[in-house]
Order: structure tokens, then C-alpha cells, then sequence
């Protein structure tokens, strides 16, 4: 299993290597979007600062959705889905590596570009840490949740139309605990409690939602 894990892990860096577009897309719209935050506020509105953490979550998590449907959808329909489930080391272990690819492709970048785009928000520096620490936590769960919601769809068509409909109330505790950690840090308070309930659900979908998104997979050849 461990050797077909990093396979696949391979295959999907690889795949992203020749489609480079696809990928930088999400970094892109979230400097677009992020900037024209910032364009559209008063210069040193202090406002814009306490709203940086929100416009941060939710500019990531509109950038992972733009991927998210093409995450399945491509091995799905030329067969190499269904070559995967019958494989001797069983299928859970692609698929754990097609999540786990999907966040290191583009919830890692947004996570490391959010730093100088909270500073341009406004942002104070000793809050950083805190908002940083919770996009790396929050940021798998888009990509875990997203990818149970796209294998749900895979097999639908239009799917992409409805996937932020599945994922968008999926994602609400994510959003509220990971912004609540800047926002706590910003406030002179200890960020701990948010982070370490990321933490806590990270940890719990790790463990179930790559099995959701197994058998949501299985349940379309049925």
C-alpha cells in the first residue's frame, strides 16, 4: 500500500507538470481576488485589517474550488478509475493520494502566498503565525472535504455546478474556527483553542473522509 501511495503521489506531480495552467490558476485568482480587497478599501482603513483573516479563508477556499472538479473526473472517464478498484492493493490508497496531492498542488501554495497578502490587508505581524498555522490545518480539510463532495458528483454531469453547493456548508466550521484563530491573535488572546480544534478535525478526516470518498467512488460503477 505504501508503495502505491507514493506511485500514485508521483503520477499526480507529474500530471501537474505537464498541466501547469491548471494549477496556477488557484494562486492567481487568489491574488485577484485578495488585491481587489484591498484596491477597494480606504488606504489604512482599519477595517479592512479586522476583515483580513475572513477575506483570507474565504479567498482560499474559493481558489480550491476551482480544481476540485477535474480531481476525479479525468480517470473516471477514461477507465483508469475503474482499473484502480480492481488493482491488487485495492483503490484507497490512489485515492488517499489524489487528496493528499490536491492539497499539496494548491492548499499549500494559497497557504504560503497568504502571508504577504494578509501584510497588504493590513494585517499586523505578530499576527501571522496564527493565521498561517490555521490555513495549513484548514486548508487539507478543503481538499479532503472537496474531494468527498467531487467523488459523490464524479459520475453526474454539470458536476461542477454542484459542487460548491455540497462543499460550501461543509466547509463553515473550517472557515469559522481558522479566521477566529488571527482574529484571537490579533485581539492579544492565546489562538490555541481554534488551532487546536483544526487540529482535531484534520486529524478526524484523515482518518474518514478518504474512506467516504472510497466508497462514494465505488458507488458510481455500481
Amino acid at each position: 500500500m505504501i508503495g502505491a501511495f507514493g506511485a500514485a503521489i508521483a503520477r499526480e506531480l507529474g500530471l501537474a507538470m505537464r498541466h501547469k495552467g491548471e494549477w496556477l490558476m488557484p494562486p492567481l485568482f487568489y491574488l485577484i481576488v485578495v488585491t481587489l480587497f484591498a484596491l477597494g478599501g480606504k488606504p489604512n482603513d482599519p477595517h479592512l485589517s479586522a476583515f483580513a483573516p475572513a477575506i483570507l479563508w474565504m479567498g482560499a477556499l474559493l481558489s480550491a474550488l476551482l480544481t476540485l472538479d477535474r480531481l476525479f473526473r479525468g480517470d473516471f472517464e477514461d477507465g483508469t478509475l475503474e482499473q484502480v478498484f480492481l488493482c491488487e492493493s485495492g483503490p484507497f490508497p490512489v485515492i488517499y493520494a489524489k487528496l493528499i496531492g490536491h492539497w499539496i498542488l494548491s492548499g499549500l501554495p494559497l497557504s504560503l502566498i497568504a502571508a504577504p497578502l494578509a501584510l497588504q490587508l493590513g494585517t499586523p505581524p505578530e499576527v501571522l503565525p496564527a493565521l498561517l498555522a490555521g490555513l495549513l490545518l484548514g486548508t487539507p480539510m478543503l481538499s479532503l472535504i472537496g474531494g468527498f463532495a467531487a467523488a459523490l458528483t464524479v459520475g453526474l454531469p454539470r458536476a461542477g455546478v454542484l459542487l460548491p453547493v455540497l462543499v460550501l456548508p461543509m466547509i463553515g466550521p473550517i472557515v469559522i474556527f481558522g479566521s477566529g484563530a488571527a482574529r484571537a491573535a490579533a485581539s492579544g488572546l492565546s489562538a490555541g483553542g481554534p488551532l487546536y480544534l483544526l487540529g482535531s478535525l484534520l486529524a478526524l478526516g484523515l482518518c474518514l473522509l478518504p474512506i467516504a470518498a472510497t466508497a462514494a467512488l465505488r458507488n458510481s460503477f455500481d
